[in-house]
């Protein structure tokens, strides 16, 4: 079955040229509002996303670092290590940095995913320069 006809008089719109006139309300406050609130929201996302993905190239690196590092062990998961220079080459070691007079570069970590965490940065180490010298 169709509709019953509707009366014009309860239509939401304007259905004849002597009906009232819609004028519409202002919006600018909220359009201003909304824009300044997804603005907001969005550039903490970016941020968010750029903190990830500077964490995640740092990662990267100290992976690549140590992998290509000297290792004449088989590492255990869960364990703590140090990672030395030793005669312009890097070298993985289980000797703790007080015990050795080599240039300590970082105490690592190696987890279960056999990726290495940095545990802590040996102090007179500038990591931007110590990858400057892996790349190239």
């Amino acid at each position: 079955m169709s509709d019953p006809p509707k009366s014009s008089a309860f239509m939401p719109y304007p259905v004849a040229t002597l009906s009232p006139r819609i004028i519409p309300s202002d919006l600018s406050s909220f359009k201003s509002r909304g824009i300044s609130q997804v603005e907001r929201e969005l550039q903490q996302k970016l941020s968010e996303i750029r903190e990830q993905y500077l964490a995640a190239i740092d990662h990267f690196n100290w992976n690549k670092l140590i992998y290509e590092a000297d290792i004449n062990f088989e590492p255990i998961v869960g364990e703590t290590y140090h990672l030395y220079e030793v005669r312009g080459r890097n070298l993985v070691s289980m000797i703790d940095p007080g015990q050795w007079h080599h240039k300590h570069l970082a105490t690592i970590r190696l987890n279960m995913d056999r990726q290495w965490k940095l545990v802590e940065l040996s102090a007179a180490i500038d990591s931007i320069e110590l990858f400057k010298d892996t790349s190239a």
